[in-house]
């Protein structure tokens, strides 16, 4: 009975340890997106970025190596081709997603970003606050841009205000993909009290163009959802959540309650199994109080 029971305890243990294991993914991995030819995601820890391998070079987005170093990024890339690195485009100015790129620089890319991304860095460097490793882009865009190597074209398109000022919407038109960073989770609220934006109906505005591109598979720059790609319904029910949270938030402002009541009592059972909603919601309450209950 014993060794019966020994032998129980350590299958218990073996499952244990293998639902471990498949709970704690490798800290980096990189995978080719099905259906295309060159296109992959490297993921690193909780982040993402998309690169596109062409017959000319890679392009890269994001860095992705805040407080960390980016060998893991470049060398999943020479792991999938010797060609090289091109261009590194920025999906925004937070540094959590751009830092890093000083090594990208040293092999000669280029850096291309949203023209207000530029303006914020070379604030920041004036101020003495820049990061070290960050690197200033060479090129800038403003409503789009497309870029052409190698046959692949990769279209940068700006949809207006959101997570940020500056955020860029990378879209591969033969694929239908898109790379989206931050301003389109996949059933999540929003991060916190949407911090970074000067109205929380322009980021309703900006889900909506997004939504009215041409693509079928978003890749986000975080795993959400267990790490499966977003469609065009999950950019929906992020506008749909934004609209019911104003409405609610509204309601809320006119009867005085906002901020701290707001925060306390305003509840949207319809999203309660999204991802951070106990722990997030009062936070997205709190920034439609600013703009319904204080005008900013």
């Amino acid at each position: 009975m014993k060794v019966l029971n020994s032998i129980v305890i350590l299958a218990v243990v073996m499952i244990g340890a293998g639902a471990a294991k498949a709970q704690n993914p490798p800290p980096v991995s990189t995978k080719k997106v099905e259906g295309t030819e060159n296109v992959y995601v490297f993921r690193y820890g909780g982040y993402q970025s998309m690169f596109v391998v062409t017959s000319q070079g890679v392009i890269a987005t994001d860095p992705i190596s805040y407080q960390r170093p980016a060998k893991p990024y470049i060398d999943a890339i020479k792991a999938v081709t010797d060609k090289p690195i091109k261009y590194v485009i920025y999906s925004h100015h937070h540094y959590d997603h751009i830092a890093g790129g000083k090594p990208f620089k040293d092999l000669g890319a280029t850096f291309i970003a949203h023209r207000r991304t530029k303006e914020r860095l070379l604030e920041l460097k004036k101020q003495n606050a820049l990061l070290a490793d960050v690197v200033m882009p060479d090129q800038v865009v403003d409503g789009k841009k497309t870029i052409t190597l190698g046959g692949t074209k990769l279209e940068l398109i700006y949809v207006g205000r959101n997570h940020s000022d500056n955020s860029l919407v990378m879209r591969l038109p033969k694929e239908k993909l898109v790379f989206v960073v931050d301003f389109a989770p996949i059933e999540q609220i929003q991060f916190r009290n949407i911090p970074d934006n000067a109205s929380p109906l322009e980021y309703i505005d900006s889900l909506k163009k997004l939504a009215a591109l041409d693509w079928e598979r978003m890749i986000p720059g975080h795993p959400y959802a267990g790490g499966r790609y977003g469609t065009k319904k999950d950019v929906e029910d992020d506008i749909a959540y934004m609209q019911d949270l104003s409405a609610e938030v509204k309601k809320a402002a006119d009867a005085g309650k906002c901020i701290d009541t707001a925060m306390k009592e305003v509840k949207l059972p319809k999203y309660e199994k999204w991802a951070n909603y106990e722990s997030g919601l009062a936070a997205n309450v709190e920034r439609f109080c600013y703009w319904w209950g204080r005008g900013y």
